[in-house]
């Protein structure tokens, strides 16, 4: 199952996360999410733990922990649609993107549009 822990302090390391969730099971692996721009965490990780149950464990006994200077959250990680299969319909396959509503010449532009008047508004029943 895999876990999501945010409210990380920056010296934390994936190696450090998988020593703390160790002692509740098998870790599968564990990662500290990187900012591509600064080099630097972005405050929150992922641990992935082999039983479901260590994993609820781990939840109960480690979130709103204090940990290397902050209290950390703990919690099931949601669904990630970047692995596919993530859809709501179920399968992992994606559609590709097609507007609904395709924009044509004879469409004027939204800024073109004339602001309501008053009279707009006196023609409307309550």
């Amino acid at each position: 199952m895999n876990l999501f822990v945010g409210n990380l302090s920056p010296e934390t390391t994936a190696a450090s996360l998988r020593k703390l969730f160790s002692e509740f099971g098998e870790i599968v692996s564990s990662k500290v999410i990187i900012d591509n721009a600064t080099g630097m965490s972005r405050g929150f990780g992922f641990v992935e733990m082999a039983d479901k149950f260590h994993s609820y464990d781990a939840i109960d006994n480690l979130d709103a922990i204090f940990f290397e200077g902050t209290v950390i959250s703990v919690k099931e990680a949601k669904g990630n649609a970047t692995k596919g299969g993530g859809n709501k319909s179920g399968g992992g396959f994606k559609r590709p993107f097609k507007p609904r509503f395709p924009r044509t010449d004879s469409r004027p532009p939204r800024n073109d549009a004339r602001p309501p008047r008053e009279d707009d508004f006196n023609s409307l029943k309550y």
